[in-house]
């Protein structure tokens, strides 16, 4: 199963006037695992950076000034999410309101509603009446999000993906989204129950009386050497 978890940052709230898009993030799962695939583009609103955004996003004019208008990601967008991976988005709706208005633009179809899997309403169900943003949710699951200082895509969608495996169930052991795949599948051997088994340097004693082993020499001497324990026996 593919999924792809995902963010945006934006100039503003309202998709449907001025405000656009200045960044996605996003990773792919497959079976609730990262397989190291990201996609993380920095946009050209074509408008100017209002200041809370700034403060929110560390993202000013100079800065976005160069990089691309979303017209020209859209298909390497749509390419990385694929037609039918599940979107894994916190507060979808406002995501994807900005994802389908930027795609209508660009000239290109919406993204079915259905697509998207809302972890804020996940987790308002799980947990009703408990704060469900992405902060309070790495302090209730132990993620750590030191490093949040500013609002990133693709950061984001790294603690996003820690949450999510938490909300359906639990992260799995190896899951450590910034480090190669040889240093998760070297950390899964200090993984507990994930140690090979090793020959013990002293065998541990036979348990088998004198006796008992005498009893069953007479019984294998009674069946004959045509016995299947006699012929399969080493």
């Amino acid at each position: 199963m593919r999924e792809i978890v995902m963010d945006t940052e934006t100039t503003g709230f309202d998709a449907e006037k001025d405000d656009r898009i200045v960044e996605i993030g996003a990773l792919e799962l497959l079976n609730h695992l990262p397989t190291g695939n990201t996609f993380h583009v920095y946009i050209n609103p074509e408008r100017s950076m209002p200041t809370e955004a700034f403060e929110v996003h560390g993202l000013g004019d100079d800065f976005l000034r160069d990089k691309p208008k979303f017209s020209e990601i859209a298909q390497g967008f749509l390419d990385f999410i694929g037609q039918d991976s599940k979107l894994v988005i916190h507060n979808a709706s406002f995501d994807m309101k900005f994802l389908n208005a930027e795609l209508k633009r660009a000239g290109h179809p919406a993204l079915p509603w259905n697509r998207a899997l809302d972890t804020l309403a996940v987790a308002r169900e799980k947990f009703p009446g408990s704060p469900a943003s992405l902060d309070a949710l790495c302090r209730r699951f132990g993620v750590d999000n030191s490093n949040r200082e500013l609002h990133g895509a693709l950061l984001d969608s790294e603690l996003l993906a820690e949450v999510y495996l938490e909300l359906i169930g639990g992260r799995q052991p190896d899951l450590v989204l910034d480090q190669p795949a040889e240093s998760r599948v070297s950390n899964m051997a200090d993984t507990p129950g994930s140690q090979k088994a090793r020959a013990r340097p002293v065998p541990l004693p036979s348990r088998l009386t004198r006796e008992e082993a005498a009893a069953h020499a007479e019984f294998l001497t009674r069946l004959g050497d045509d016995s299947i324990w006699s012929r399969y026996s080493v």
